[in-house]
């Protein structure tokens, strides 16, 4: 059966010699391993010489299109039930087949470092499940990290999708695999993940330029960056200033010239100071510029000559760590956590020593607390946090961050969404938001306009976009503060309610005060799959939002909030009464209040305040306590309520 595509005019063939054709031509993410939408109609498209006639075959079925005057040329395949494999096949002056294809579901998955963060850097923490082996049908296809602000792009300079195995497994994101792998276990239908997240980016570099004209700051900024000779000369500048710094910084460093990392080193004129911790904290006080740091550790005979873990917690900035006079590891910047593995020659029975060089750029440098610090064999754990030696090699002026250029608005959206367009998605997976909390207030519009200006992409109607609220981080207050975190999660959850179709995983419950990057992404993609389930295939039932306030009646004494109550009802854990709830008789200053549940109410009262007027709950970077949930697990989402 011969099915010609109506996507373009039947023009006349074009001939020409043979050595002047152009061959067939497929973008990136046509390729062998694809996972295409499951049931329904599925554009396939690509390049050929300008009116050249091509065919697809498809299992019995042969569909026909003719290039345009341009070289493009699309066909259309009607919905295919949910299976594979399958063998798609492209002849036109050459022929190109696209093996092992399979219909499933298909997410986009966008956003910055929490998205992007992959299984490798939750490895320790999810072992067991990496070693009970991999569904075989989830697939991710990772977008390339790069922007451009002068055009938009209708393909991807590379990429390819990538199967779930025991190897791959650690370059998948880590919240969008435990995403697929809950869908995949409830649907039994193949999962693609398409990729297109980068740390640091705001929410503006994922928007095109016509959006932008909606936002005149983050536009004009688009525009100046269209001048490459800007961006050369910033770039220049940037690694002028930081090759300056570290070659002076290095010329500086005592501990550099005089090896402060051998183990036969005497240290005894050292100052102490206790780990993890910073050198602020001691009288040493605040410098930049490189500090050593040494301890000696007695490492019993059953853990001598083995290949083992040196863990150091994280670090700002960068370090370079020694055992015994090797360096076992090295990272640059604060983020990632320490854990270097090294062989079974490091190790030795008796005195071992251990020697860090820490460099920090600006701030307060040091070892971060909570963070796991120990020298671990597969057996055996030696802890190191305590008392060790440390000495100033050299100090030096701060320097300043660099421009991160790619963050700019719109070059994002150019490079790594606008060519994905055409690929047919069930929906899109969002975390994102950390990069923006700086400047919280209108966050809600430039993200409810990038999912409007996402699906006007696409085409596919209001597709399902599920989005994750900023966790909790940093240290938590013991009275009622400001906070730029709380007042972006209200921005996220304004979204709600300015498009539709969209969900909200509620996060405030998986962060860790130390930590922008906390390791819990398996709660994280399970509460969007919960979201998904409900909203994408159609689980009605399914108490998968957390609850919300749906009616506030503020008393002459009192304000009672009614919270949405899907599962069952609400519940407090850990105590009689609700914590981290907040009111206020001015609407600018906050004390704790008194907060108890009758059913879905939540009644809020302060002795000393007769006409409250505003409430908070969980409103602070890291609502640390906070305890109401419902019975599915769920906490309610931090808000603020208002009189009048």
């Amino acid at each position: 059966m011969l099915r010609t595509t109506s996507l373009f005019l039947l023009l006349p063939l074009l001939c020409g010699p043979p050595s002047l054709r152009a061959t067939v031509e497929l973008p990136r993410l046509i390729s062998d391993g694809m996972i295409l939408q499951r049931e329904a109609p599925v554009e396939l498209w690509g390049r050929a010489d300008p009116g050249e006639r091509l065919t697809l075959a498809f299992g019995a079925t042969r569909y026909s299109a003719r290039a345009d005057t341009d070289g493009h040329w699309a066909i259309e395949l009607p919905p295919q039930p949910a299976g594979g494999p399958h063998e798609l096949t492209f002849s036109g002056s050459n022929t190109v087949a696209v093996r092992d294809v399979y219909f499933g579901d298909v997410w986009l998955c966008g956003g910055q470092s929490n998205m992007e963060l992959t299984m490798e850097r939750v490895k320790e923490k999810y072992a067991a499940i990496i070693a009970a082996g991999q569904p075989p049908l989830i697939r991710q296809f990772l977008v390339p990290d790069a922007y451009d602000f002068r055009r938009e792009h209708e393909d991807l300079d590379a990429g390819a999708w990538e199967p779930l195995t025991a190897e791959s497994i650690l370059g998948f994101s880590a919240v969008a695999y435990f995403f697929a792998r809950e869908i995949h276990a409830r649907t039994g239908v193949p999962i693609g993940l398409v990729n297109a997240a980068l740390g640091g980016s705001p929410v503006e570099a994922w928007l095109s330029e016509d959006s932008l004209r909606e936002f005149p700051a983050a536009f004009a900024e688009l525009q100046r960056f269209k001048d490459q000779s800007l961006i050369d000369s910033i770039e220049a500048a940037d690694r002028a200033r930081q090759n300056q710094w570290y070659a002076e910084l290095n010329q500086r460093d005592a501990g550099l010239a005089q090896g402060w990392h051998r183990a036969d080193l005497d240290d005894a004129d050292w100052a102490e100071m206790e780990i993890p911790g910073f050198w602020a904290d001691t009288p040493t006080g605040e410098l930049d510029g490189v500090v050593w740091f040494r301890k000696t550790i007695t490492v019993p005979r059953s853990m001598a000559g083995r290949p083992a873990a040196l863990w150091l917690g994280r670090i700002v900035d960068q370090d370079f760590a020694y055992l015994n006079d090797s360096l076992v590891g090295t990272t640059g910047y604060q983020y990632p956590p320490r854990r270097y593995y090294f062989g079974p020659n490091i190790l030795r029975a008796g005195e071992n020593t251990i020697a860090a060089r820490v460099v920090n750029s600006a701030g307060r440098g040091g070892f971060v607390p909570d963070k796991p610090y120990y020298v671990a064999t597969a057996t055996d754990t030696l802890p190191i946090a305590g008392t060790w030696k440390f000495r100033v090699g050299a100090a030096i002026d701060p320097l300043a961050p660099p421009t991160f250029v790619r963050w700019q608005p719109g070059g994002l959206y150019n490079r790594m969404i606008h060519p994905l367009r055409r690929y047919r998605i069930k929906g899109v997976l969002w975390y994102q938001g950390e990069s923006n909390v700086s400047r919280a207030a209108g966050y809600r519009r430039a993200f409810a306009q990038l999912i409007e200006q996402w699906r006007a992409d696409w085409g596919q109607g209001d597709f399902p976009f599920l989005f994750v609220q900023l966790a909790n981080f940093m240290e938590a207050h013991d009275a009622p503060t400001a906070s730029n975190w709380a007042e972006l999660r209200a921005e996220q959850a304004a979204v709600l309610d300015l498009q539709p179709n969209t969900g909200m995983a509620v996060a405030i419950d998986l962060g860790e005060w130390n930590d922008i990057h906390p390791l819990d992404k398996a709660s994280v993609g399970q509460r969007l799959a919960l979201l998904a389930r409900k909203i994408a295939y159609g689980e009605t039932n399914l108490p998968a939002a957390s609850p919300r306030p749906v009616a506030v009646d503020f008393q002459a004494d009192r304000v009672v909030i009614e919270l949405s109550a899907a599962a069952d009802g609400l519940v407090l854990r850990a105590g009689a009464t609700a914590r981290h709830v907040a009111i206020s008789a001015d609407g600018e200053e906050f004390v704790w209040a008194t907060a108890t549940l009758d059913g879905n109410k939540l009644i809020v009262s302060h002795p000393e305040i007769e006409r409250p007027v505003a409430v908070r709950y969980a409103w602070a970077d890291n609502p640390a306590g906070a305890n109401l949930y419902n019975r599915a697990g769920l906490p309610v989402w931090p808000f603020e309520v208002r009189r009048g």
